[in-house]
């Protein structure tokens, strides 16, 4: 050979740059590999064919129908965004839950929506809010005020988390978990893990406190996810997604790329969904465990489920966002049936039920919305405070930050009966007991006092 090879020769050659690089140019010079004996050796290191698109998207069950004209211009949408979604490459089978609305641009996964994937984790399709999920706490004849005031002492809604004289102690095992895994093992991730621990964000999520139908027995439901630290991985995610899409798959779009589930990354970002999901569950326990410590009170009974993430079953990977998991088989831990809360004035539905082909395993995870929350605003007339009394007449509903959020109110989301209805008609779970309103506590519209929202409002009045 009358030269040393180095990584020009390689790219020459038509390869892409990568951490093989060193080692195959020392294999090469110190054998002293060329022609076909360097060409055979380097076989191993080409780039597999692009992946295309499905030519016609995988069919996928639509489990929603529209009511009136309102719903119709929802559904349309929700079904495009899916036909566009289920065109890319790892996907087998999908489905669409009567809550379903869409959350993005075309090909977007919907809320309400049910992707099946083979071998591939898409974190597009789980989102920022990894783990949103909901636990309930049965207080047995414990009182309901005396709940709702313990439950808002203790708990934190908005941006950020707990200052250090207020946070719960963050359990060893769990930060054990954060640090054996690189997605994780960070300063800004485990500090957030920390800070926020016993917070409940912003949004939809909530606190609320109701009467067992059943029993008449107290409940407890929070609904909420995993906070920074989800957001933290999923951002890490879809970086990791987006080079592995460049390489395999440059047509699928980018909220649609993955993580093959069989490379060093898709094992670890698997874990540290796993680890999340455990920081999450742990996040609803504190809350509910300071209620039972604050009144002194019992704990007769408690069970919780996640609505949006990734369920593994062999080598199919069915990610959920905003779908309630029936199936046994997606949750390992599970200690009782699942929950539907559906808007602030109507009960949370305990539900039971059975994987079918057209459900896939899964139910919806509450009423779900026909119009953004800024139309929603729009559409309303009359004071904010006329609007909040006539929307929550006789219960004791609570916003964190003192500023009401009508886009939060019982007519920002669908039709709730409908909700129901629907799940009967394409066998989406039983309810076996529903949770009767008694009040409930949420962030508010804590933008409202936002520095940068004033300075806004000062620039208008000049």
């Amino acid at each position: 050979m009358s030269h040393k090879i180095n990584g020009q020769t390689l790219i020459d050659l038509g390869f892409r740059q990568g951490k093989w690089f060193k080692e195959a140019i020392e294999h090469i010079n110190t054998n002293r590999l060329e022609g076909d004996e360097m060409h055979n050796y380097l076989e191993q290191f080409k780039s597999p064919e692009p992946l295309e698109l499905h030519q016609k998207p995988i069919e996928f069950a639509t489990n929603i129908k529209a009511e009136n004209e309102l719903e119709e211009d929802n559904v349309k949408s929700v079904i495009n965004s899916m036909q566009t979604l289920m065109k890319t490459p790892t996907m087998v089978a999908g489905a669409v839950m009567p809550d379903a609305c869409p959350a993005g641009p075309d090909g977007t996964i919907p809320v309400g929506g049910v992707a099946v994937a083979k071998n591939a984790i898409h974190p597009g399709m789980h989102s920022a809010d990894i783990c949103c999920s909901v636990m309930l706490t049965d207080f047995g004849k414990a009182d309901t005020k005396d709940v709702l005031d313990a439950a808002h002492a203790n708990t934190h809604f908005g941006p950020g988390g707990r200052d250090r004289d207020s946070q719960f102690r963050f359990p060893k095992e769990l930060l054990e978990a954060f640090e054996s895994n690189w997605f994780l093992n960070d300063k800004p991730s485990i500090q957030a893990a920390r800070a926020h621990l016993g917070t409940q964000g912003d949004g939809n999520h909530f606190l609320f406190v109701g009467k067992s139908k059943k029993t008449g027995n107290t409940m407890l439901v929070t609904h909420h996810g995993s906070r920074g630290p989800g957001a933290l991985l999923y951002k890490k995610g879809m970086k990791v997604a987006e080079n592995f899409r460049k390489e395999l798959s440059p047509k699928t779009l980018k909220q649609n790329a993955w993580i093959p589930y069989e490379t060093d990354e898709g094992q670890a970002y698997w874990e540290a969904l796993q680890i999340i999901r455990k920081w999450t569950k742990v996040n609803h326990e504190v809350l509910h465990d300071s209620v039972s410590e604050t009144l002194e009170i019992d704990i007769e009974n408690r069970f919780w489920n996640e609505h949006n993430f990734v369920f593994k079953d062999g080598d199919l990977f069915y990610h959920a966002k905003g779908a309630t998991p029936l199936d046994a088989k997606f949750m390992p831990d599970i200690t009782g049936p699942r929950l539907i809360p559906l808007n602030m004035s109507e009960p949370v539905l305990i539900v039971e039920g059975t994987t079918t082909d057209t459900n896939l395993g899964f139910a919806p995870h509450g009423a779900g919305r026909n119009v953004s929350r800024t139309q929603h605003r729009r559409n309303k007339t009359g004071s904010i405070m006329q609007i909040f009394n006539e929307e929550t007449k006789g219960l004791d509903v609570r916003f964190f930050s003192k500023e009401i959020d009508i886009t939060e109110l019982p007519s920002a989301y669908k039709n709730a009966q409908t909700v129901r209805n629907q799940m009967e008609e394409f066998g989406l779970g039983m309810v076996i007991d529903e949770v009767m309103p008694y009040g409930c506590i949420m962030a508010g519209d804590w933008e409202k006092k936002a520095p940068w929202r004033k300075k806004r409002e000062n620039r208008r009045k000049r």
